[in-house]
C-alpha cells in the first residue's frame, strides 16, 4: 500500500489580532501527537489509497471564556481543495483523491474562531535543518545481574526542533550483532536482548552506542537526513546468586618420612563467585582423614596430626567442604573438593650390590670362549637392593662395555632383585680377540630427582679352545726361477698363521698335486726349494702349478696355490741344418738359409742374420730377420757376373752367421755355396720375340692378354656346341673326369720345361723342347686365368689328353727372366722364399737328368 504524508510537519504562526471586547482572549487549538487524530491536524498522514469522502481528522480547540468556537479550513490560491471540514464539530472529509506521485505534501491554513477573535495557523512545509539532540546525558545505568532478558533496562530521549518528518526521531544501536541489548527505534527503550542474561563474574561494564536519526525533509528538492550518537554505559550489578569456587584444583600433597606431627600439609582456596560483595568461607573436612588430618576452618591450611610412621595408608584422599557464610552467619551455599595426600619414603638411599658374602662390587668369572647363545653365566652370583620405598626403590639395569656380548635380566627392578647375565653374541666372545672382558654394572634410579646409582665392576676371564683353522697369507703364490738354478734352490716362502694359543697355533706345512715332484717344503718354516737332483728346463716345461697345505696338531687346514715360472736363460745357440750348404740361386730369386735357437723364450730365441765373409766380395745381400739372400740389385744376368768375376762356373761362396740376442749373445756360421743360373728358352720365334720384348714388358704383356682372349672365345664356342648337342640328344650320357693326384707345386711360373744353356747369341738362350710331362703340366697348372663365363653357358667339358706320339706342342710363355724387375715383384708378393729354394733344388736335379739323357753338357 503506498503512502502519502499529508501536511509535514509545519511552523504555525500565531497572527496578531486585534480585541474588540476588553478582557475577551483569542481560541486556540489542542496540541496533538503523532497519532493523534484530534487537535491541530500538525501531523498528519493519510494513505493515498484512502477513499474520497472519508472522515480523517477532527479539528479541536476551545476558548478561554468558553464561548463556542467554530473551525475554518482554506487552501493557497490555485491549488486543489482536498478537504472538507464541518465548521461547527471541525470534521475534516477528504473531498479529492490522493495520488503520492503527483503530489505527497499538501499545504492547508486551519483556523479557530469564537466569534470575536480568530486565529489562523498556517502550516508551513518545514526544511530539515537541525540535527537530533539527546538531552539527560550522560548515561550511566545499574543493572542487577539476574535482570531477565527481554527486560527493559533504560530510555534515552533525543529531540528535533525540526517539525514533520524532519522532526521525528529513529533510535538504533551499533554493532547489533555483537551487542547484548536492543533498542525500541521509536521510543528510545533499551532492552536486554532476548536469550542473554548478565553476568557480573564475566563482565562489569558494558557500553552502548546509540544513533538518533531524523525523518528528513523536503523542501524546494533539497533532502537532508541529521543523526546524533552518544554512549550509554551500563553497569552490572553483583548479586548473591554465584556459589563459591575452588581454585588451583586438583589439590596434591605430601608427608615425608621426616614430616613432624602437626605441620601443615597444603592449603585448600576457596572463593565466593559473587565478586562484588563476596561472603566469607568456612571450610570443613568431611571424611577420609582417619584422625590423621585435619583442616582450618578459616584459612583451609591442611595438617598432618600424626607423625609419619604411625600412617597406615600410603594414600589418602581427604574431601573438603567450603561453605559461603553470609553478614548475618547463615550458610548460603556449598561446594566440594578432593584433596590426594600421598606418604612419601624420602629418597636416601641409592642401589647397592651384593654377593654371597654381602657387600660387593667386583664380581669375576673364567670360561671357554664361544659358548653358546642364550647361556646364562652361573658363575656371577649378583644380588641389587634399594631399601627406599615407593618410587624411590626403583631403578634400571645396564651394562656397560663392548656391546651386544651380554644382556642383563632384569632391566626394571622394584626395591630388590637375582641380576642374570645372558650371552647375546657368542662369535663377540674371542680369546683370540680379548683375554678378559670387564663391565661396568650399571644402577640407576628411574624417577627420582636425584637419579642415584651405583656400579659393580664385572671381569670375565676366557680360556682359548682350536677354533681357528690356519689360514694363509694370500690364496696364491706366483713366482719365478731362473732354469739354470741348481738342486735345493729356494723357490718362495709361503706363510700361514692359526691364531689359536700354544699348540693349536703351530702350523705344519706340505705339498701335493701333480706339478709338486721337482719341489720340497719345509714343514716349518713354509720355504719352498727344489729337489736336490732337480733340474729345471724351461725348453721342456716352463710352468708349474701345485697346492700347498697348512695344518694344526688337530688337522685343521687350508690351502694355497702355488704358480712357478721357469725362466727361460740363453744355454742354446742357433743351429744350421748343415755346416756346409749349396743351393742354387736363379738370378732375380732368393734363396734361404736358416737357423733353429732351442731357447723358449724371446729373445733368446730371436736369430739375426749376416754375411761375415763373401767371394767375390760386396754382391749379396742377406735379410737380418728372415735369412734369404739376393743379389745387388745391380746384378740382373749372367752377363753382369762375368764382367765381376772370369770364373765361368758361377759358383760363390758365403759365411753366413746367425746370432741371437740373448744375453750373453750366442751365435753360429755355416758355409753356403751358391750356383747362380739363368733361366732360358730354346731357339725360335717365340725366343726372338721374347729377345726383342725384353726390355718392354708391357708388349710381352699385350701379347699374353690376345693370346688368353682367343682361347676364351675358343672354348665358349666348343662349351655352346656341346650344350646344344646336349640338348638335342634324347639321353644324356655321364660324362666321366679322372682326376689325377700330383703333387702340390707353388703357384709361380713354371719353368721345368724350359733349358737353359750357354750361347754367345741372346737369342738362343730361350729355345722351347718337347716334353711330354710338360705338356701335361701345362693341360694342369693355373697360370693361365681363364675370365668367368656368360650365365648361360654350360659347363665346360674336361680338358682333353694330349698324346703321347703328338708333334710338338708350343704354348707362348712368358718367363720370368725376360723382364728382371716384373719377376722380382710377382715373386715378392706371391711365392715365399722357402718355397723358391724348393724349386730351385727341383730344377735343377730335373736339368741335370735331361742333360745327360740328351748328352749336352751340364750348366
Amino acid at each position: 500500500m503506498k503512502h502519502v504524508r499529508h501536511f509535514p510537519p509545519s511552523l504555525f504562526l500565531n497572527l496578531l489580532h486585534v480585541c474588540l471586547v476588553q478582557a475577551n482572549y483569542a481560541p486556540f487549538f489542542f496540541d496533538n501527537g503523532a497519532s493523534s487524530t484530534n487537535g491541530n491536524m500538525a501531523l498528519l498522514n493519510l494513505s493515498e489509497d484512502t477513499p474520497v469522502g472519508t472522515y480523517v481528522y477532527t479539528l479541536n480547540g476551545t476558548d478561554p471564556e468558553g464561548d463556542p468556537v467554530t473551525y475554518g479550513m482554506s487552501f493557497e490560491p490555485g491549488s486543489r481543495s482536498y478537504f472538507a471540514i464541518d465548521a461547527i464539530y471541525g470534521n475534516v472529509t477528504l473531498i479529492e483523491e490522493l495520488d503520492r506521485e503527483r503530489e505527497d505534501e499538501i499545504e492547508v491554513v486551519v483556523s479557530i474562531s469564537d466569534g470575536l477573535s480568530t486565529v489562523i495557523r498556517i502550516l508551513v512545509t518545514d526544511a530539515n535543518d537541525e540535527s537530533p539532540d539527546f538531552i539527560n546525558t550522560p548515561y550511566i545505568v545499574q543493572v542487577p545481574e539476574n535482570t531477565s532478558s527481554g527486560s527493559s533496562i533504560f530510555k534515552v530521549e533525543a529531540v528535533d526542533r525540526d517539525t514533520g518528518s524532519g522532526g521525528s526521531i529513529t533510535y538504533f544501536l551499533q554493532n547489533i550483532r555483537t551487542n547484548r541489548f536492543t533498542i525500541d527505534r521509536h521510543s528510545g527503550v533499551l532492552r536486554i536482548k532476548s536469550g542473554v542474561t548478565l553476568d557480573y563474574e564475566k563482565s562489569r561494564t558494558h557500553f552502548v552506542t546509540v544513533v538518533a536519526k531524523d525523518g528528513g525533509g523536503k523542501l524546494r528538492g533539497n533532502n537532508k537526513i541529521f543523526s546524533a550518537t552518544t554512549t550509554v554505559t551500563i553497569n552490572v550489578e553483583d548479586v548473591q546468586d554465584t556459589p563459591p569456587m575452588f581454585i588451583g584444583t586438583p589439590y596434591y600433597g605430601y608427608v615425608y618420612e621426616d614430616t613432624l606431627a602437626g605441620s601443615e600439609v597444603l592449603s585448600v582456596v576457596a572463593i565466593d563467585g559473587d565478586r562484588g560483595k563476596p561472603n566469607n568461607i568456612h571450610y570443613s573436612l568431611l571424611n577420609g582423614s582417619e584422625e590423621s588430618f585435619e583442616i582450618n576452618n578459616s584459612t583451609g591450611a591442611i595438617s598432618v596430626i600424626k607423625s609419619p610412621n604411625q600412617l597406615k595408608k600410603e594414600v589418602y584422599e581427604l574431601k573438603i567442604q567450603a561453605s559461603e557464610v553470609s553478614l548475618e552467619g547463615d550458610v548460603t551455599t556449598s561446594v566440594f573438593a578432593m584433596v590426594t595426600i600421598r606418604v612419601v619414603d624420602l629418597n636416601n638411599h641409592p642401589p647397592t650390590f651384593y654377593g654371597e658374602n654381602g657387600l660387593q662390587n667386583r664380581f669375576e668369572l673364567t670360561m671357554y670362549e664361544h659358548p653358546p647363545e642364550g647361556e646364562i653365566l652361573r658363575g656371577l652370583k649378583i644380588t641389587v637392593n634399594d631399601s627406599d620405598q615407593g618410587a624411590n626403590a626403583k631403578f634400571n639395569l645396564r651394562l656397560v662395555g663392548p656391546g651386544g656380548i651380554f644382556r642383563v635380566v632384569p632391566q626394571t627392578v622394584l626395591n630388590e632383585a637375582q641380576v642374570t647375565v645372558i650371552v647375546e653374541n657368542s662369535a663377540a666372545i674371542d680369546y683370540e680377540k680379548f683375554q678378559v672382558l670387564t663391565f661396568k654394572l650399571l644402577a640407576i634410579e628411574v624417577n627420582t630427582p636425584e637419579k642415584f646409582s651405583s656400579t659393580a665392576d664385572i671381569v670375565i676371564r676366557l680360556l682359548d679352545t682350536n677354533d681357528n683353522v690356519p689360514k694363509f697369507s694370500s690364496e696364491y703364490y706366483v713366482t719365478r726361477i731362473p732354469e739354470n738354478s741348481p738342486g735345493g734352490s729356494n723357490v718362495v716362502a709361503v706363510t700361514a698363521t692359526d691364531p689359536d694359543s700354544g699348540l693349536w697355533g703351530e702350523v705344519k706345512y706340505s705339498i701335493y698335486g701333480t706339478g709338486a715332484d721337482l719341489f720340497l717344503i719345509h714343514p716349518s718354516t713354509g720355504i719352498i726349494y727344489t729337489q736336490p737332483w732337480a733340474t729345471l728346463d724351461a725348453e721342456v716345461i716352463s710352468k708349474y702349478n701345485f697346492y700347498v697345505k697348512a695344518e694344526d696338531t688337530e688337522g685343521k687346514y687350508s690351502l694355497a696355490e702355488v704358480f712357478i715360472t721357469v725362466l727361460d736363460v740363453n744355454d742354446h745357440s742357433p743351429e744350421f741344418n748343415e755346416n756346409i750348404q749349396e743351393k742354387t740361386m736363379i738370378i732375380g730369386s732368393p734363396v734361404k738359409i736358416e737357423a733353429i735357437d732351442q731357447d723358449a723364450e724371446e729373445p733368446n730365441n730371436i736369430v739375426d742374420y749376416s754375411i761375415m765373409q763373401a767371394d767375390p766380395a760386396n754382391v749379396f745381400d742377406i735379410d737380418q730377420s728372415t735369412g734369404e739372400i739376393k743379389l745387388k740389385s745391380y746384378i740382373r744376368s749372367l752377363d753382369i757376373i762375368h764382367n765381376i768375376t772370369k770364373n765361368k762356373d758361377c759358383i760363390w761362396s758365403l759365411v753366413v752367421q746367425a746370432k741371437d740376442r740373448g744375453s750373453p749373445s750366442f751365435s753360429t756360421t755355416a758355409v753356403l755355396k751358391i750356383d747362380i743360373t739363368e733361366e732360358t728358352l730354346h731357339k725360335g720365334p717365340m725366343a726372338a720375340f721374347l729377345m726383342q720384348t725384353k726390355d718392354n714388358p708391357m708388349k710381352a704383356l699385350g701379347l699374353l692378354a690376345g693370346v688368353m682372349g682367343v682361347m676364351v672365345v675358343i672354348t665358349i664356342l666348343i662349351s655352346t656346341a656341346m650344350f646344344w648337342r646336349n640338348k638335342r640328344s634324347n639321353k644324356i650320357m655321364p660324362v666321366r673326369r679322372i682326376i689325377k693326384k700330383r703333387n702340390y707345386q707353388p703357384r709361380t711360373i713354371r719353368t721345368e720345361w724350359l733349358k737353359f744353356r750357354r750361347s754367345s747369341n741372346a737369342a738362343e738362350k730361350f729355345v722351347v723342347e718337347d716334353d711330354t710331362n710338360s705338356l701335361q703340366n701345362e693341360n694342369c697348372n693355373n697360370n693361365i686365368q681363364v675370365p668367368p663365363l656368360p650365365p648361360t653357358a654350360p659347363a665346360l667339358p674336361p680338358p682333353p689328353v694330349p698324346r703321347m706320339n703328338s708333334p710338338e706342342w708350343r704354348v707362348p710363355t712368358v718367363s720370368g727372366s725376360l723382364s728382371p724387375k716384373f719377376i722380382n715383384k710377382q715373386l715378392k708378393k706371391k711365392v715365399p722364399s722357402n718355397i723358391h729354394s724348393a724349386l730351385v733344388s727341383e730344377l735343377k736335379l730335373k736339368f741335370e737328368k735331361r742333360n745327360a739323357a740328351m748328352n749336352h753338357a751340364h750348366i
